[in-house]
């Protein structure tokens, strides 16, 4: 009796797990991850740089980076990248109808990389990137907040022992 009473335990158990698991969403970070690349590109400002950059890249990775690349008129490019679970913070200044968000990481996490530069090529590394932004309003960067911290707590989780 006392088999067949843990096997009906587990049992149990495991039709309870299938059950919640039924209602989870396992797609979160994939979701982060294409909020932000979306909102990126929808919302980049090009005008305030448009009279220096010739053209942009600015990629979320479905590995958890962003990268942003510009290429200058001079020929002279940059390059910005860090792993998204090192965010830390941000702040935006600006008005909603144009300004720059400041992505701060935790430490020196964001790599820099000049190419083509007059000073000479310069690989370094940074605590923030900047982006600049156009049309952004309270709600859409508190969303860009909390994708951020969703990738965050998704990469804590999947690293404990």
């Amino acid at each position: 009796m006392k088999k067949f009473t843990l096997c009906l335990k587990i049992s149990l158990l495991s039709a309870f797990c299938m059950f919640l698991c039924a209602f989870s969403d396992p797609e979160t970070l994939t979701q982060s991850i294409n909020f932000l690349q979306k909102t990126f590109t929808d919302h980049y400002d090009s005008t305030q740089e448009s009279d220096q950059v010739k053209r942009y890249e600015l990629n979320v990775t479905n590995n958890g980076f962003c990268r942003y690349k510009r290429y200058f008129n001079n020929g002279k490019t940059e390059y910005f990248a860090f792993k998204l679970s090192k965010f830390k913070d941000m702040d935006y200044y600006g008005t909603t109808t144009s300004g720059k968000l400041y992505i701060h990481t935790k430490g020196d996490d964001v790599i820099v990389q000049t190419y083509k530069d007059k000073g000479g090529d310069v690989d370094s590394m940074a605590t923030q990137l900047v982006i600049p932004l156009k049309n952004m309003e309270a709600e859409d960067l508190n969303l860009i907040r909390d994708n951020l911290n969703k990738i965050n707590a998704e990469v804590l989780i999947s690293q404990k022992p």
